[in-house]
């Protein structure tokens, strides 16, 4: 049985390591660089290192486990309340140490290599896609000094300032000019890599029938099955597709007392990227279900709530749906089966 805890607060060159033999207590403190660290665990019996979910932490937590220790990761934003003083790294280790007796927070599982390469390409996407908007809206902001204004959508920015730099009477400065031609030269370079990025994800996807099986479910595409593979791990700790779907951020913040139970909006908690995801997938899907002539039972619930509630509240409750949908498809390993509308 492991009674050894070690708390490891991790930072770029040095990690300091707080000991604990019993309960709430720190029996040894070390402070020890990078390369120091590794050895320091290999010679101590199987212990639960305990890490925060931050930088690096799940490549520590790799290599921990390799050196036959149980090794724990806990969310930043619930270890933060156990370092109510100053900022220090002793601080810091002795708060992941008290953070672990709380059963309450639930720990992170430790990404493997390949999800943490599909993370890695989702967020260089993101990284780009934000570029590529920003240099959109600067050349849209700039030639509306001039008097030159161009439709809203990116679809329209390059063909339209293209067309301005070939006239040779139209109101673009001549100064200006060859920035803009290297400002929509930039765009299409970053086009080009998204598009790279979205071949390297198809081809990982085929490698992984999880990816397949969700790719299955309305409102789930590519980027949507890749991301819940990369960021979520493993599904089998949610037991229910309502605590998957809390996860997400896609339940209702509730602020209730006594005998009044007060259900507000959604809690936005979790990570806002696959929030982001599912919610376009549902308005996607919830835009396809009025044009198709016979929906299934899913898009027939979400066009009544949308009649009920207005289109923003259907979007999100039916993200909810699509959430636990992808539970249990994903936690079952099988493949999602549209239900006919009871015709009546």
């Amino acid at each position: 049985m492991q009674t050894t805890t070690i708390a490891v607060d991790v930072a770029k060159e040095v990690l300091e390591v707080a000991i604990s033999n019993r309960p709430g207590r720190v029996s040894e403190r070390r402070r020890l660089s990078r390369a120091r660290f590794l050895p320091f665990l290999l010679n101590r019996p199987p212990a639960t290192v305990v890490f925060e979910a931050c930088g690096s932490a799940h490549h520590w937590g790799r290599q921990v486990q390799q050196l036959g220790h149980h090794v724990v990761l806990l969310p930043p934003h619930a270890t933060r309340g156990y370092a109510p003083r100053n900022k220090t790294d002793q601080i810091d280790a002795k708060g992941l140490l008290e953070a672990f007796r709380n059963e309450d927070i639930h720990p992170v599982p430790v990404k493997s290599i390949a999800q943490q390469s599909l993370t890695a390409l989702h967020r260089i996407r993101s990284t780009w896609i934000a570029t590529r908007t920003s240099r959109i809206n600067t050349m849209r902001g700039l030639l509306r000094e001039f008097g030159i204004t161009i439709p809203v959508g990116a679809q329209h920015v390059l063909p339209q300032v293209a067309r301005l730099l070939a006239e040779a009477e139209s109101a673009v400065p001549d100064p200006l000019r060859p920035i803009l031609a290297l400002a929509c030269q930039e765009i299409r370079d970053l086009e080009q890599r998204i598009d790279e990025i979205e071949s390297q994800l198809a081809a990982l996807a085929r490698q992984t029938p999880t990816v397949h099986r969700l790719g299955t479910i309305p409102g789930v595409g590519l980027l949507t099955a890749t991301a819940l593979v990369g960021f979520v791990g493993d599904v089998q700790r949610f037991p229910s597709g309502r605590c998957f779907a809390s996860y997400l951020g896609l339940t209702p913040r509730e602020h209730s007392s006594g005998r009044r139970r007060r259900l507000g909006s959604v809690s936005k908690r979790g990570n806002s990227y696959l929030r982001e995801l599912l919610i376009h997938g549902a308005r996607a899907v919830l835009w396809a279900a009025k044009r198709r002539q016979r929906p299934d039972r899913l898009r027939v619930w979400a066009l009544n709530v949308e009649r009920l509630r207005g289109h923003n509240i259907a979007t999100v409750a039916l993200a909810n749906k699509l959430a636990r949908i992808a539970w249990a498809v994903w936690k079952r390993d099988v493949d999602y089966r549209a239900r006919q509308a009871a015709v009546a």
